[in-house]
């Protein structure tokens, strides 16, 4: 590709090149026909924004707070597993090019970089996800280490009781590497003869008895506050407000789960209104510009999860990659911002956007 790249989508073109296909598929590719995976991006297109003219724009501030901590704007990174896959230096890398832009990193349970590592890279705000294993004590123990090297929050993955059928980790029959963090603890090098041993190590180690009262336990076991990934509806994020969490991440796991899920911008709102304010509510799921940024926070998110988009900069130039493909979104959501009329991000009401169904109901 001629040039330097102007806009994140053709990061993802750089990865593409620099990457092995296994990688490069392992990381862009979704579950069994990926129809979420191209609904998670078609439906942000079926959003329009509703701008306001003649405001003040002169000054655009994007900072907000996430759990009490002070961010440059309304953008986490999505915890994403085995980043040294796409670049050497892996998550310490990410974590860097992280805390250069001012915004909270995940990081994920099935890391190539230990806790430690990545906690002693560079001073910031980080948050901590985990599965729940079979074997809890060892849960336990990841839990322990993050609280103890200064991670702010803990994220719980909670829609993989079983991985999803990701077939072209099949097809390549997919590597997973011994994971850092879990060495001594348990081997993660699974083999299978039936494809991907990612899906092999998931099968051997994630407890698929995980249900609602076990939010309980991992309250018993951490003073830090507890955000659940993976609601799409109503129902479940009354349950996730009852179980006493922190916060609530709408997320269908970047179509990597069950397909035909719906795509998450579709189900922000009704999320949104089923917490009533209770918790915040953040979204995870097919943002690559900074227009999906401002549409997903006048649907109700508080901030936004970059996953896919973080590790395509990854791959293709390392931490400073990470840090331009932040710095690129950004950019983009000041000037929808700014041409929206809206000075804060606490400016940006529902009243922006209007949905496809909102659309099809005024040409009745």
């Amino acid at each position: 590709m001629a040039g330097e790249p102007v806009n994140v989508n053709e990061f993802e073109e750089l990865a593409r090149q620099a990457l092995p296909n296994m990688y490069y598929d392992f990381f862009a590719g979704g579950a069994e026909d990926q129809y979420t995976l191209k609904e998670n991006i078609e439906a942000f297109r079926r959003i329009i924004i509703r701008p306001r003219i003649l405001v003040d724009v002169s000054k655009i501030d994007m900072s907000t707070t996430i759990l009490g901590h002070k961010t440059s704007a309304p953008i986490m990174i999505s915890p994403t597993a085995m980043h040294k896959l796409a670049h050497h230096e892996g998550e310490v890398a990410t974590a860097r090019g992280a805390a250069a832009c001012d915004v909270i990193m995940g990081l994920s349970y099935m890391s190539t970089c230990t806790v430690e590592e990545v906690a002693s890279s560079c001073n910031a705000v980080r948050f901590f996800q985990i599965y729940v294993y079979k074997r809890r004590d060892i849960t336990a123990l990841m839990v322990h280490r993050a609280e103890k090297n200064g991670f702010g929050a803990i994220i719980l993955t909670a829609d993989t009781p079983r991985l999803g059928r990701r077939e072209a980790d099949i097809k390549n029959k997919m590597i997973a590497p011994q994971l850092k963090n879990f060495e001594g603890l348990i081997s993660t090098e699974y083999v299978s003869d039936k494809g991907s041993n990612i899906e092999a190590l998931a099968a051997g180690t994630f407890d698929a008895s995980l249900c609602w009262k076990d939010i309980e336990w991992l309250k018993s076991i951490t003073k830090l506050p507890i955000l659940i990934k993976g609601v799409l509806t109503s129902e479940d994020a009354i349950k996730a407000i009852e179980a006493g969490v922190a916060g609530i991440i709408v997320s269908n796991h970047g179509a990597r789960q069950l397909d035909y899920a719906p795509a998450t911008i579709s189900v922000l709102e009704e999320v949104v209104h089923a917490v009533q304010g209770k918790v915040p509510v953040f979204f995870d799921g097919g943002v690559r510009r900074g227009t999906d940024i401002f549409k997903a926070l006048a649907l109700g998110a508080k901030a936004v999860l970059i996953g896919r988009a973080v590790i395509y900069g990854l791959a293709a130039k390392g931490e400073l990659g990470v840090k331009q493909v932040i710095q690129m979104l950004k950019d983009e959501f000041e000037l929808t911002m700014a041409l929206s009329g809206c000075c804060s991000v606490d400016d940006i009401t529902r009243s922006h956007v209007k949905t496809e169904k909102e659309r099809f109901i005024c040409r009745m």
